[in-house]
């Protein structure tokens, strides 16, 4: 039973953690990366549409993206998605394809930047203490209902907490990662 709940909770904070490294590709280090404009949505034919099902992204040099469009319709409409986008690029259309010049950062945008990175941080660890409180109610649960002993319940508390605590540390070690890599000149 314990184990149940504390694989539970484990997986949800994995999915978590993926959930936060997914966030951050999305924030601009000074190199180019197609994480960068996959998740902008495009408003194609009045829908919107992510980038990635329009176009593919490459980064053939270290500060350049090439957007090239499956369809040649969508280029002006990508090109408005881009400048609507608050990743401060200015987009380069050659009537066949998009080129992002990506401009290097300024020591204090690189500062707000790390600032966005422990944001995310922060809303992350709460999410993983929200995973172990909804664990812990389990294991409440489970003792009222009499499928645990009382001294179960309080070592399941023990696993939870060092779960839930190793989970933390990844999260930092990720946010750390996120932020020497955004300082980097």
């Amino acid at each position: 039973m314990i184990d149940d709940v504390k694989a539970d909770a484990e997986n949800r904070m994995k999915k978590t953690i993926d959930a936060f490294k997914r966030e951050l590709l999305g924030i601009r280090t000074g190199r180019a990366s197609p994480a960068l404009v996959e998740p902008l949505k495009v408003d194609y034919y009045g829908a919107p549409t992510p980038l990635q099902q329009l176009a593919t992204v490459s980064a053939p040099e270290a500060r350049l993206l090439v957007i090239k469009p499956f369809d040649q319709a969508s280029l002006s409409a990508i090109e408005k998605a881009i400048q609507k986008s608050d990743l401060g690029l200015t987009p380069m259309n050659d009537g066949k394809l998009i080129r992002l010049p990506i401009p290097q950062l300024t020591e204090e945008r690189r500062r707000d930047l790390t600032k966005i990175v422990r944001k995310h941080m922060e809303e992350t660890h709460v999410a993983i203490r929200n995973i172990r409180r909804d664990a812990l109610k389990d294991l409440e649960e489970l003792e009222k209902e009499k499928m645990i002993s009382e001294d179960q319940h309080f070592r399941g508390k023990d696993v939870l907490q060092e779960v839930t605590d190793k989970y933390i540390a990844h999260a930092d070690q990720v946010a750390k990662t996120k932020e020497a890599e955004i300082m980097e000149v």
